[in-house]
Order: structure tokens, then C-alpha cells, then sequence
């Protein structure tokens, strides 16, 4: 299936591992130029590389999402060298594991520090990738939010983040003035994901029994979800044939969600 996304331009944030690594190939593979950013770069000189291979162009430079001025200046550069930027993957994020069992016991910085990571930085790509968007009257931005943004559950200041960003994507897709100007917004929510050097796979060495009873449980696949099935579904909200998908919260979890 041809997605019409050749030629493209798009953004990618977190994008040296994990779901953003996956959408930024699955966009590639799609004939989409991709920039990445991410704090190691060790980790973008290796993604940088898979990209490549894919016969696109790729940009893939270290950025601070805690800091406006470093993500301003990581856009700016993106633009000056390409002109501007199609598609938007707010994919930078995480805090779900920080803090401690207590609401008590968690410090507020660790509350601002995970609201900043996800929803902040979620605006501040996204106000600074609109004006190429609605200059070229197209575009998508897309934000990996969790099945967390959908119901109660978990960390709360987690929760809280990622309801928040659930919440812009739908308020912006809303906007007739940006929408009038053919961008969409959506989120996707991903279940558990098993990506390599997180908590899950530290759970599936250090107490193996343990995760398969919580997969048995919580999972009605009987697995973990795959970065790459995730990124497949980003790819196609980005797609034309998506063009009517404004707004939406799409699970992307196995059937782990309570909500509809």
C-alpha cells in the first residue's frame, strides 16, 4: 500500500530507539526524509546509519527537550537545511517508573521534571513545526502519548502528562483554522512495549516468573506489544489515505485498555 508519503518531511523526536526509532524507519521505508533527535549520540550515529540505509535523507542531531532554546535551535536547523517540516512524531518522553509507590514520599520535582518531558516538550515541537505546515497548507503531527492518557492508572504525575498531551491532540484537532489548513492531530496510546535496555526487559531477566504472570493477566495477546507495530500505525495516521483520522486517541496495547 502506497501511503503517498514520499518526499516528505518529517520530525522525529526520541527518535534513536524504541517506538521513535520504529516510526522514523517505518516513515523512511515510505520514501519520508527523517530528523531525529534524542540526548545520545551514540544512539543517533547507529539510527543515523539504519536511516540511511533506507535512501533518505536523515538529520540526526542531540537535543535537550528540558531546554526551549535547544529544541528552537534543533528546529531551526532542521528547517534551514530542508526548508521546513511535513509530519511531526511527539514521540520524546517517560516517567512512568519514576518516583515512588507514595505520593507522599515523590518529590513535585519529579512531577514537573515528567510533566515537562512529555507535555511540554510535545508544545514546544509542535508550535514550532505549525508555521511550515500551514505555510504548505499540510500536515500531521502525531503524538505517542500511553494507554495511561486514556484511564486512570499508574504514576499519577505520569498519568497526568499523558492525559494532558491526549488532551492537545484532541483541543488542536478541533481548531478549524488549523485543521482548515489540513493538519491533523492524533495521539497513540501504546500498552507495554517490549524495548530493549528498559524496565520491562530488566523485569523479564530479574523476575521471570513474575512477568509472565503480570503478561497473563494484563495482556490478552499473552505478549508485550513490539516498537515496530507501533510504528506501523504511526506511518499510516501520517499517511493520505488517513486524512479523515483527526483528533483521535487510537489505542495501539493488545486490548490491555479498559476504555472504549
Amino acid at each position: 500500500m502506497d501511503l503517498g508519503l514520499r518526499g516528505k518531511r518529517a520530525l522525529i523526536t526520541g527518535g534513536s530507539h524504541g517506538i521513535g526509532l520504529a516510526a522514523a524507519k517505518a516513515l523512511a521505508a515510505e520514501g519520508c526524509d527523517v530528523a531525529i533527535c534524542s540526548r545520545s549520540e551514540e544512539r543517533l550515529a547507529s539510527a543515523s546509519k539504519e536511516l540511511k540505509a533506507l535512501g533518505v535523507a536523515v538529520i540526526a542531531a542531540p537535543c535537550d527537550v528540558h531546554s526551549g532554546e535547544t529544541i528552537q535551535a534543533f528546529c531551526d536547523d532542521v528547517a534551514k537545511q530542508w526548508g521546513g517540516v511535513d509530519i511531526l512524531i511527539n514521540n520524546v518522553g517517560g516517567g512512568g517508573r519514576w518516583g515512588k509507590a507514595s505520593v507522599e514520599d515523590t518529590d513535585e520535582k519529579v512531577w514537573v521534571e515528567v510533566y515537562e518531558k512529555n507535555a511540554l516538550a510535545a508544545v514546544r515541537f509542535t508550535v514550532r513545526c505549525l508555521p511550515y505546515m500551514r505555510q504548505k497548507k499540510w500536515g500531521r503531527v502525531v503524538t505517542v502519548t500511553s494507554r495511561l492518557g486514556r484511564e486512570g492508572g499508574g504514576r499519577a504525575w505520569f498519568n497526568m502528562a499523558k492525559a494532558a498531551q491526549t488532551s492537545m491532540m484532541k483541543t488542536l484537532g478541533m481548531n478549524h483554522e488549523l485543521a482548515g489548513d489540513g493538519i491533523t492531530f492524533n495521539s497513540v496510546a501504546p500498552g507495554n512495549i517490549m524495548i530493549p535496555n528498559t524496565g520491562w526487559e530488566e523485569n523479564m531477566k530479574t523476575d521471570p516468573e513474575g512477568f509472565r504472570k503480570y503478561v497473563a493477566q494484563e495482556c490478552p495477546l499473552g505478549r508485550l506489544g513490539t516498537p515496530e507495530e507501533v510504528g506501523a500505525v504511526i506511518a499510516f495516521i501520517c499517511s493520505q489515505r488517513a486524512s479523515l483520522i483527526n483528533g483521535a486517541a487510537i489505542a495501539v496495547d493488545g486490548g490491555e485498555s479498559r476504555a472504549f
